[in-house]
């Protein structure tokens, strides 16, 4: 997907490999948005895209969340639980990151080498 924008879709786990969840997502494809992210908030129902987007932090984050690195072709390259405070080290081929509550992702059952798919609302 070349031309992302501000909005809400769905992203779905494990994309054609039979087992998949769908979950509601928000992307934060803008300058502002990105920065912003999940700052401010007490939680999230579903999950944050950001993109592009190569690294997170979690400086002023009131909840620890979930970090999910993925490539170009939005597969998984690495997931980490962060609480708040921390600043992990970039993922250099990471091209956007998803972000949920700690502990939401391994319930959709997304691991590193798990494809996921994205529909934009609209």
């Amino acid at each position: 997907m070349g031309n992302w924008r501000d909005g809400r879709g769905t992203l779905t786990v494990g994309a054609g490999a039979g087992r998949e969840a769908e979950v509601d997502l928000e992307i934060a494809a803008s300058y502002g948005a990105r920065r912003r992210g999940l700052l401010g908030r007490d939680g999230i129902d579903g999950a944050l895209l950001i993109t592009p987007c190569g690294s997170v932090h979690t400086f002023r984050m009131r909840f620890a969340i979930d970090v999910a690195y993925l490539d170009r072709e939005l597969t998984v390259l690495d997931v980490h639980t962060l609480r708040p405070g921390r600043l992990p080290l970039p993922r250099w081929r990471a091209r956007h990151v998803l972000e949920a509550e700690a502990g939401t992702m391994a319930g959709w059952g997304l691991r590193v080498g798990t494809r996921v798919g994205v529909r934009t609302a609209g």
